[in-house]
């Protein structure tokens, strides 16, 4: 299906009575999410012409509801675009999100519409319709006809971060989604399947790796309102899941639930995603008796890896056919060393093979930042798309991930800046400098931590956790889970601060020359303690026992 639209994928269905979206109690078949999405359709019809020059934006403040397909499918027939806006966010970033995305209307309900008080959007009066009102259920009228799309015509706009700290909405055209969907098959989705989505539909993987294809191959959607580890298993064999995607720390969750003898008795067949440790993913197949598919991309689009049933376990793969992808010096542009490693794993070169994950021939299928050029110009340089994301690759051509950069961090597979977190750190009176940076997680991804250089006295760890716990705009992710107390901030010759160094010390005490206690947040509640070193000790053998030390040395 070349020059395929998603809204043709979506009309496909229409006269389709197969069981199309579970969702608790409610049932919906292919026919009635069609037919949803055209009265949500109709409802933009009936606001008049889009703006000029662009598509009119729909911005959804949702969990994962079936509003939220409805409201996806009836952009794809509208030709509008849907503006999937972060929930965790919060205050003057929210605001900064929707602002610059230049949302016309934004779709929310009781739930979380509370986070818009106060904010200045740019939403014209009246922009906001609330779900689950009997104002909102007079407001849709009924199925509207479809408006002809092209596959160039921007569907979404998915937020991400750079390393700096302004928003950054990465588009996904009808085109794209519609190429992504028919690949439906490699990851075992077919007519008889039953997708399960509880990564947010706000972010990339839940749309591409799971609705998209679903909606391609007519299977059945199960839906839950936010990921539970616990409530993983029941769903499965509630709803008969054959397929699941997720991301990140997601198989570390469910991982981390009490293990049953019957935990195989279920009906998963394959699971895709990325970034979730070896041993995870060797842990998950054994357990649940499922096929687990690991790759590595972005919601940019431009750069895909894949393992190969040759592929070292911490490798991310090897890229698709006829896709070129190197590691490149971020200064000179040249290739790196191949990897080298040492007896156990030790990557033995790290300065001369770590660089950026660029793309040589991908530049083209990167559909550009919502009004940030020069966020693409970050992206795009000399004809090649420069990821963002750090490297190496071995002899073999295998690549390793080696992390984003100082200034770019990935929670629980969220994406953000350092820079908004410094911002509300240095709020904090007592701060004089403040440096945000990531620490690797013992299973996937990042830790939040920071280093404060404080004007005077000692470190008032429960005046600390209290700040936090007033700041309406503190992400839900962003919280350290270590802080660093440093008597003189280490700088650049500049004058400005040099992360190097507080990174390769971590979390140890008094070994970067700028030593100080360093506290950590054991928990989920905002409650610091100093970090003895046997907690260090205890917490680099849980990197190994994870199968993750080589992280350990690769900085």
């Amino acid at each position: 299906m070349a020059n395929a639209t998603f809204a043709e994928m979506v009309l496909a269905r229409a006269g389709d009575d197969h069981p199309g979206l579970l969702f608790e109690d409610e049932s919906y078949t292919w026919a009635e999410v069609v037919r949803e999405a055209r009265r949500r359709a109709g409802l933009l019809a009936a606001l008049g012409p889009p703006p000029p020059g662009r598509p009119r934006h729909v911005g959804v403040l949702l969990e994962n509801v079936p509003e939220y397909v409805f409201w996806i499918c009836a952009a794809a027939l509208a030709r509008a675009t849907v503006v999937g806006i972060n929930p965790t966010r919060r205050g003057a970033e929210l605001a900064a999100d929707i602002r610059h995305t230049d949302c016309d209307l934004i779709v929310t309900d009781f739930a979380h519409a509370g986070l818009l008080d106060g904010l200045d959007t740019g939403v014209p009066d009246g922009g906001v319709l609330l779900t689950g009102t009997a104002a909102y259920a007079a407001a849709l009228p009924g199925p509207a006809e479809p408006v002809p799309a092209d596959p160039g015509d921007r569907l979404l706009l998915l937020f991400t971060s750079g390393s700096t700290g302004a928003p950054k909405a990465v588009a996904c055209g009808q085109g794209r989604l519609a190429a992504i969907a028919q690949h439906a098959e490699r990851m075992s989705i077919t007519r008889d399947s039953v997708t399960y989505i509880a990564m947010p539909l706000f972010h990339g993987n839940a749309v591409m790796a799971n609705l998209a294809m679903a909606v391609h191959a007519g299977a059945t959607v199960a839906m839950r309102r936010k990921f539970s580890a616990s409530g993983f298993l029941p769903d499965v064999r509630r709803y008969g899941v054959t397929y699941f995607n997720y991301v990140g720390r997601a198989l570390a969750y469910i991982l981390a639930t009490p293990e049953r003898p019957d935990d195989a008795d279920n009906t998963l067949q394959a699971l895709f995603g990325t970034e979730a440790s070896a041993q995870d993913l060797a842990g998950f197949a054994a357990r649940f008796g499922c096929r687990v598919i690991e790759g590595y991309g972005s919601s940019e689009g431009a750069i895909s890896l894949q393992k190969t049933p040759d592929t070292p376990p911490d490798a991310l793969g090897v890229p698709q056919q006829g896709m070129e992808v190197a590691v490149l010096d971020g200064q000179t542009g040249a290739e790196c060393e191949r990897a080298r490693f040492d007896a156990s794993g030790g990557l033995l070169n790290p300065g001369e093979a770590i660089g950026e994950i660029v793309g040589l021939n991908a530049a083209g299928a990167f559909e550009g930042y919502y009004n940030n050029p020069e966020a693409d110009a970050e992206r795009v340089r000399d004809g090649k798309y420069w990821s963002g994301d750090l490297g190496y690759r071995d002899a073999e051509g295998y690549f390793y991930f080696a992390g984003r950069g100082a200034d770019r961090l990935r929670v629980d597979g969220e994406n953000f800046a350092a820079a908004p977190v410094e911002r509300i750190l240095s709020c904090w009176d007592p701060v004089v400098m403040c440096a945000v940076y990531p620490v690797p997680d013992p299973r996937t991804g990042d830790q939040v931590m920071a280093a404060l250089e404080l004007r005077e006295g000692p470190f008032d760890a429960g005046a600390f956790a209290a700040f936090l716990a007033a700041r309406p705009d503190l992400g839900t992710k962003w919280a350290p889970r270590f802080v660093r107390i440093v008597g003189a901030m280490p700088l650049t010759a500049t004058g400005k601060v040099d992360k190097r160094p507080l990174r390769k010390a971590r979390w140890d005490a008094g070994t970067s020359g700028h030593g100080g206690v360093v506290w950590r947040r054991p928990g989920r509640a905002l409650a610091y303690e100093p970090l003895t070193l046997e907690q260090a000790d205890a917490l680099r053998a849980e990197f190994g026992a994870n199968g993750r030390a080589h992280v350990l040395t690769t900085l």
